[in-house]
């Protein structure tokens, strides 16, 4: 049907490579770029040899010249961004220069400042819009199915939502004393940040890690959960009428948050650039340098991940209370594309979404977070393509 260009080379990248290969009548061509070639080379290594046509790239995606000359040369129909959040708009940039689709799989960030708002990207609403272009942002697990979830809660179940609690639960074990499942230098800027959280039309903040519950997970166990921030919250905020507060928690060991707490009192989680032997070096990036990349954990991460939303509301006047959620084990993930589970709930979801626009089935110009659109062909792509969700219509609510 098309070609798609897919900007990163990550653990995410190589799910979504994985991915689009498992359905060629969609995707006939890809092609990965980054700006270490090596990495995307090591990734087509993996996948090539089957209908579908895989090529490289290197590319510099703060670049947005080269990203054009890039698209222009290789011509997709979609770029499939998964490179950093601070490139988000250089290669949105690209894309209404070039007039194809864009997907990513987390809001833009400035790289001086963890600042995490849909704001910078939803400004490009009419130029995508005026230029007859799709823009998706956030087809990744949270953001991304949550909102699909929320939607199709939303559609099918509820006249109004009035209360979201959005909980991912990682259980796995990488064994390694501190590695973050993902990207180090975002995890890490995202985890340290206020928390903040969505209620009666204002925004409540607190300090970071300071609203601490207990939550029994399936498969999981019970586990300490954490109020964060997450992107998702802002535009789901915007986009379900009649919601009363939407949080979002995640879990973190005490071994994880001692670790923390050690290199954030050494400076060493700092973004405030410093100067080392007559360079100047930013902390976190220093530090991303030196801790295990995430996209090597595979092999060695054991257990499950679970991710939901417990959704509260009403329907037929009823108070009604629904839970929706995926559970993805660690091993089987590797076993099939040789990535852990963080790196492949993001990278199917990143799939499916440029699949249902290739398709025609998501494809409006604008700007738009998935939650915005039909989420019936997403929900039944995530039980197609190994990310199945189940329902509970009597959990257990979070105070």
């Amino acid at each position: 049907m098309g070609k798609a260009l897919i900007i990163g080379a990550g653990g995410v990248a190589s799910v979504v490579a994985h991915k689009c290969c498992q359905v060629p009548d969609v995707f006939e061509e890809i092609c990965i770029a980054s700006r270490t070639l090596s990495k995307c080379e090591a990734i087509k290594d993996k996948i090539d040899g089957g209908k579908t046509k895989v090529s490289v790239a290197q590319v510099d995606a703060d670049n947005t010249e080269e990203v054009i000359e890039l698209i222009n040369s290789f011509k997709p129909e979609l770029v499939i961004n998964v490179a950093l959040p601070y490139q988000d708009l250089t290669i949105m940039d690209a894309c209404l220069a070039t007039g194809v689709h864009y997907l990513d799989t987390a809001n833009y960030e400035p790289p001086e400042t963890a600042k995490f708002e849909y704001k910078w990207q939803w400004e490009y609403k009419q130029k995508f819009e005026e230029a007859g272009l799709t823009a998706l942002l956030g087809s990744g697990f949270d953001p991304g199915v949550t909102g699909v979830f929320t939607a199709y809660a939303q559609k099918h179940h509820f006249d109004e939502i009035h209360y979201i609690d959005i909980v991912d639960a990682n259980g796995g074990d990488h064994g390694y004393p501190f590695a973050t499942n993902f990207n180090p230098e975002i995890n890490i800027r995202e985890i340290t940040a206020n928390g903040r959280y969505w209620e009666n039309g204002q925004w409540v903040e607190t300090p970071p890690l300071s609203e601490k519950r207990e939550y029994d997970l399936e498969q999981i166990g019970p586990k300490n959960i954490y109020l964060l921030y997450h992107e998702e919250l802002e535009s789901l905020a915007v986009n379900i009428k009649g919601l009363k507060r939407i949080r979002f928690w995640m879990t973190f060991s005490d071994n994880y948050l001692n670790h923390l707490k050690v290199l954030e009192n050494v400076g060493m989680t700092s973004i405030e650039p410093i100067n080392y032997e007559g360079k100047e070096i930013i902390p976190l990036q220093f530090l991303k340098e030196i801790l295990p990349d995430p996209a090597s954990l595979g092999p060695r991460t054991k257990g499950k991940t679970n991710i939901g939303c417990i959704i509260q509301g009403v329907k037929n006047g009823k108070p009604k209370t629904y839970y929706v959620y995926n559970i993805c084990d660690h091993q089987e993930c590797y076993r099939e594309v040789g990535s852990q589970a963080i790196s492949y709930t993001t990278g199917v979801p990143a799939m499916i979404g440029a699949m249902l626009i290739m398709k025609g089935q998501w494809k409006r110009p604008g700007v738009y977070n998935v939650e915005e659109f039909d989420p019936d062909p997403f929900m039944d792509a995530l039980n197609k393509y190994g990310l199945p969700w189940q329902e509970n219509f009597s959990p257990t609510l979070i105070d």
